[in-house]
C-alpha cells in the first residue's frame, strides 16, 4: 500500500470516527439558556475575541490547504472535513460574544472588517512541512482550548464550558490524524521527515502570532495562552514520542541543515 492509499484508509478511519461519535450542532449541544451574567467582563470578552480572530481567517486557511492538497484524495478531503468543523469554532466563538452581550453587532462589524482586511499565507510551501505544523498547531490549540474548559467549570459558567469541550474534542481529533499523516510520511523517508519536523519545530508561531495586532498582548490580558514550556512538555515531546524518534535526532537534523541554508 503506497502513501496516497495510506493517506486515504486514515481520512476514512478519522471520518467515520467523526460521523459516528464526535458530530456536534450549535444549536443544540451548547447550554444557551445557561448563559452566566458573572461572564461579562472585558477580560473574557479579549480571550473569546480573540479565540474567533484565529479561527475566522479560516477562508485563507483553507483556500491554500485545497491548492497544495488538491491531487492527494485522503488529504483534501479531510481538508474539506476539516474546514467545515473549524467553522463551527468560528460560529461558536461569534455566537457566545453577541448572545452574552460581550460584543455588540456593531462592534462585531467592525472587527469582522479589521480582520478581513489582511489575509494569511501559508507559513510553509510543503505538504510534508505543513503535516508537521498541523500536528504542532492542533496540539497547542487543543491546549489552550482545553485549560478553558477547566476554567469555565471553576468559574462555574456551563455554556463555556461545554463550547470548549466540543471545540478542544475537534482539536485532539485533528492533531491525531497529523500526526499519523507524519508517520506515513516518516515510513517513506525518515531523514527527509525528521528534517522538515526539526525545520518546523524551529520556525514555528501559530496563526494569530503577526496577523492579529497586539496578539501576544491580547493572550495575556485575556489569559488565554499557553506557556512555552507546556507548549514543549505537551505538544512538542509526545508527537516524537508518537514519532519514534528524539529531541537528539531532530537536533542532528536541525544542525544538519544550517549549514544548506548558510549557502543558501
Amino acid at each position: 500500500m503506497g502513501p496516497k492509499d495510506k493517506f486515504y484508509r486514515a481520512y476514512m478511519d478519522f471520518f467515520e470516527t467523526a460521523e459516528r461519535k464526535r458530530r456536534w450542532n450549535l444549536f443544540e449541544d451548547v447550554p444557551w439558556d445557561k448563559l452566566s451574567p458573572r461572564a461579562n467582563t472585558e477580560q473574557r470578552a479579549i480571550r473569546i475575541e480573540t479565540y474567533c480572530a484565529e479561527e475566522m481567517y479560516l477562508p485563507d486557511y483553507n483556500a491554500a490547504g485545497v491548492k497544495m492538497l488538491r491531487g492527494v484524495f485522503g488529504l483534501s478531503w479531510f481538508q474539506t472535513a476539516w474546514s467545515n468543523e473549524e467553522s463551527r469554532h468560528g460560529l461558536v466563538f461569534r455566537e457566545y460574544l453577541l448572545r452574552s452581550g460581550l460584543r455588540t453587532q456593531e462592534q462585531f462589524d467592525k472587527f469582522e472588517t479589521d480582520l478581513f482586511s489582511r489575509s494569511w499565507k501559508l507559513p510553509f510551501a510543503t505538504q510534508r512541512r505543513m503535516s508537521c505544523y498541523g500536528a504542532l498547531q492542533e496540539a497547542a490549540t487543543y491546549l489552550a482550548y482545553r485549560a478553558q474548559k477547566d476554567r469555565a467549570a471553576i468559574e462555574k459558567d456551563p455554556t463555556l464550558e461545554a463550547i470548549f469541550f466540543l471545540v478542544s474534542r475537534d482539536e485532539a481529533a485533528h492533531t491525531s490524524f497529523y500526526r499519523e499523516m507524519i508517520a506515513i510520511e516518516m515510513a517513506e523517508d525518515r531523514a527527509g521527515t525528521i528534517a522538515d519536523l526539526a525545520h518546523v519545530i524551529a520556525n514555528f508561531k501559530m496563526p494569530g502570532d503577526g496577523l492579529i495586532p497586539n496578539y501576544h498582548e491580547k493572550l495575556r490580558i485575556g489569559g488565554g495562552g499557553i506557556s512555552p514550556r507546556l507548549f514543549f512538555t505537551r505538544a512538542v515531546l509526545p508527537l516524537l514520542k508518537q514519532l519514534g524518534t528524539s529531541r537528539d535526532e531532530v537536533k542532528r537534523a536541525a544542525a544538519a541543515a544550517r549549514p544548506l541554508r548558510a549557502v543558501s
